[in-house]
């Protein structure tokens, strides 16, 4: 008899290392995924009062777009994945003036499959609000259940011991910094999607929790895209490697499109690192074998455009939407070119992409 990866854990799991995220495995609302279901994953909104401090208004158009042009006609089900709205610096009712057309679009994914909103710590008042018109599909964590194999859904802050526990008594205290302080003045909020150290913490703590489980964990919170537990500057290096490994032996027309291919990486990487040292770069690797138990959604507030994560039967991708006329060059794993949606001006690409399959026996093998 098989077991799913909740039901049957390894002994060392059971050591209450990460009770936080054991708790929202074992309490997940569960989900059975079929070789026809199709999911989109966003998270990281932040949708404020339409005003200039309103991180979400430079990409609600994209947002709105993507969702009802693109997602919703292709018959997708969507998850958004924790602080869709920014509760810490707008009131629930500013947000809900700005933007309530969006809820009523959020729904229409039902019809699709399903939709679920998981609430993060910038929007888990939520849970206190009289008459929000998500709160029947507001959830902490979701389980997808993809054979015998399990993902689990959750925003992501609650790998923070310190934020898990000192929240419910510091909370008003942030909201009233946050609202009368921070915003007037331009100060940009004290999150970990701001803060390299305690990101990588993060992530490291929920890809330990993963491969103990033997679970994927698909999260949000920090803003870094992931794709296998691998960051984007991770990602390059390997790519370059792939690519020198194959030049050997290649055949000389096809040695100089892998040159161009290793420039263009080249090229990328060096961006990555120029603006890394902005905020103090840090890789995405936890340790020296890589195992692919930790998916990150990245977010909807970024300058150049966004990122989601999207299931499509067995497959796995993480994606970038932007306006091809503002966005810098993205190298794609599959070297698929951006297409354009209809006349709209926005393009999707695939940065990568994998089969399920592939991620959960690399998962049994390595963890």
């Amino acid at each position: 008899m098989m077991f799913r990866s909740e039901q049957l854990l390894p002994m060392s799991f059971h050591q209450k290392k990460h009770p936080n995220l054991e708790r929202l495995l074992i309490k997940a609302k569960p989900i059975q995924l079929d070789p026809s279901s199709k999911v989109v994953i966003l998270s990281d909104l932040h949708m404020g009062n339409g005003g200039r401090r309103d991180e979400f208004r430079r990409n609600a158009d994209l947002v709105r777009t993507m969702l009802s042009g693109y997602y919703l006609p292709g018959k997708y089900s969507l998850v958004l994945n924790g602080d869709i709205e920014e509760l810490l610096k707008f009131p629930l009712e500013s947000i809900t003036e700005q933007w309530g057309m969006f809820f009523d679009l959020f729904l229409q994914f039902e019809k699709n499959g399903f939709f679920w909103k998981t609430w993060g710590n910038h929007d888990s008042d939520l849970l206190e609000e009289k008459g929000y018109k998500l709160a029947p599909w507001l959830v902490e964590s979701l389980k997808f259940h993809y054979g015998n194999d399990t993902m689990l859904l959750f925003h992501g802050h609650q790998a923070s011991i310190l934020l898990w526990e000192t929240y419910p008594l510091v909370s008003r205290a942030i909201v009233l910094f946050l609202r009368y302080v921070a915003k007037p003045a331009g100060i940009r909020n004290f999150s970990s999607a701001y803060n390299s150290r305690r990101r990588f913490a993060i992530e490291k703590s929920i890809y330990e929790f993963s491969n103990q489980a033997k679970i994927v964990s698909i999260i949000g919170h920090t803003h870094r895209p992931l794709f296998e537990s691998l960051s984007r500057v991770d990602f390059l290096n390997f790519r370059i490697e792939e690519l020198c490994r194959a030049f050997p032996q290649a055949h000389p027309e096809k040695r100089k499109e892998i040159e161009e291919k290793i420039l263009a990486l080249k090229e990328e990487l060096d961006t990555c690192y120029r603006q890394g040292k902005k905020i103090g770069l840090r890789s995405g690797l936890y340790n020296n074998i890589t195992i692919p138990s930790v998916f990150n959604s990245g977010c909807t507030i970024g300058k150049r455009g966004i990122t989601a994560l999207e299931i499509d039967g067995n497959k796995i991708r993480l994606v970038y939407w932007f306006n091809g006329k503002q966005s810098r060059k993205f190298i794609s794993s599959r070297d698929n070119r951006p297409k354009e949606l209809g006349r709209t001006g926005f393009s999707r690409i695939v940065l990568n992409e994998d089969s399920l399959d592939y991620v959960f026996t690399r998962l049994r093998l390595l963890s």
